[in-house]
């Protein structure tokens, strides 16, 4: 005799949450972010002193053999070794990202001696670009010191001598606020979250040392927030670099807060994080599922421990003997491996409908970190093909 079935309310509730929440995440938009090392370039003079043949770090990843016979260490693009700065090449590039599931590219942006620096990637050739609408873009302050590391010819050395600071003090500061504004916030591609365009900041001790301490940083940022607003938008998105989990800066006094970490965040007025590179907090000479399982745990922790949102990272390795000669080395970090950490990634976010969908990558082209989406002669299209079946062929 047929016998009816008949489930529990809560239990057909949760079943009919569960089909709700899983289709709505099999349509789900994700904002999958690469960052972008703007160095692989043939027309910007102010690099002609750390890469002398004019084509910018390429002249690092092209030499390698030349400079350290024998080594491992023997990659080529596929693409060769084309100038990013270029609008014909970028259109390329944006093509190709868009193709595999790449929609944001967070540009390094730098600022020395009162200008900038390595922009023309972002100026002279993403913004040329013709078809630069399949692609948004933000802008992460890459405010660290300059060491000679950049030139080859003396960076085994290990002198570590100090080319530029980093920090800036509070004129210099509004000087770049109002130009980023101007050029780059107001494009009709960079990249927003509810209406707020996004900045990201790279040593935030930099940021604090040069503008003279806690409560001068955080008055800075609330003159940016104003000079966002008077320019339009509702607000800005500040977005904090994560490191190592060692945040209470030294200088500020958090009080009887549990979260020291966290007051010291929400003093300066950060809205949002997520990391650059495995290596800022985690130990890489390692297998990369054992990196990517750490990864994940600390994904965790810091939602627990800060009061704004993680968005989750993918380093896709690091290797940076071609600048250094020899590096701690990322191993087994196949396709197939990486594919399985953007899964992890896309996971959380699934798991948090309430957080903004971004997920960022290291990198576009970090290839002197080795750490880069582009093809080359060891995996070929690997990675971006890896980006593409997680982000675009099972949505």
């Amino acid at each position: 005799m047929y016998k009816k079935h008949i489930f529990p309310r809560g239990c057909l509730w949760l079943l009919v949450l569960t089909l709700i929440m899983t289709k709505v995440q099999a349509g789900r938009h994700y904002d999958v972010a690469a960052y972008v090392y703007p160095a692989y370039v043939s027309d910007d003079a102010r690099l002609r002193p750390f890469w002398p043949m004019g084509m910018g770090e390429w002249e690092t990843v092209m030499t390698m053999q030349q400079r350290n016979p024998g080594h491992y260490w023997k990659r080529y693009p596929l693409w060769g070794y084309v100038n990013e700065a270029d609008p014909a090449v970028m259109e390329m590039e944006i093509n190709q990202a868009a193709d595999h599931g790449v929609n944001v590219f967070i540009f390094d942006w730098y600022w020395f001696d009162g200008r900038p620096f390595m922009e023309t990637t972002l100026t002279n050739g993403f913004l040329q670009a013709r078809n630069r609408d399949r692609m948004q873009f933000y802008l992460m302050w890459a405010n660290h010191d300059v060491l000679n590391y950049w030139d080859t010819r003396i960076a085994h050395l290990g002198e570590e001598n100090v080319i530029w600071r980093g920090g800036i003090d509070r004129k210099e500061f509004e000087k770049i606020c109002l130009r980023n504004i101007e050029l780059f916030f107001r494009q009709p591609n960079y990249y927003k979250i509810e209406g707020k365009p996004v900045f990201m900041i790279y040593d935030v001790k930099n940021f604090i040392d040069g503008l003279g301490g806690i409560d001068e940083a955080a008055d800075a940022v609330k003159w940016f927030r104003k000079e966002v607003r008077k320019a339009g938008f509702p607000d800005l998105e500040l977005q904090l670099t994560m490191w190592s989990p060692n945040l209470n800066y030294s200088g500020f006094d958090a009080g009887k807060s549990d979260k020291p970490e966290d007051a010291f965040v929400r003093k300066i007025g950060f809205n949002s994080a997520s990391h650059y590179q495995f290596c800022h907090f985690l130990n890489v000479n390692d297998e990369y599922p054992h990196i990517v399982e750490q990864a994940a745990a600390e994904w965790e922790r810091l939602e627990h421990d800060f009061s704004i949102p993680y968005y989750p990272h993918v380093s896709l390795g690091w290797d940076n003997s071609p600048r250094t000669r020899q590096s701690a080395v990322v191993r087994n970090n196949t396709p197939e491996n990486v594919e399985q950490a953007l899964r992890k990634a896309k996971a959380y976010v699934d798991a948090r409908p309430k957080l903004h969908p971004l997920i960022t990558i290291n990198s576009w082209n970090e290839w002197t970190e080795t750490s880069y989406l582009q093809p080359d002669n060891v995996y070929g299209y690997g990675y971006l093909d890896a980006v593409k079946r997680v982000f675009v062929e099972e949505k």
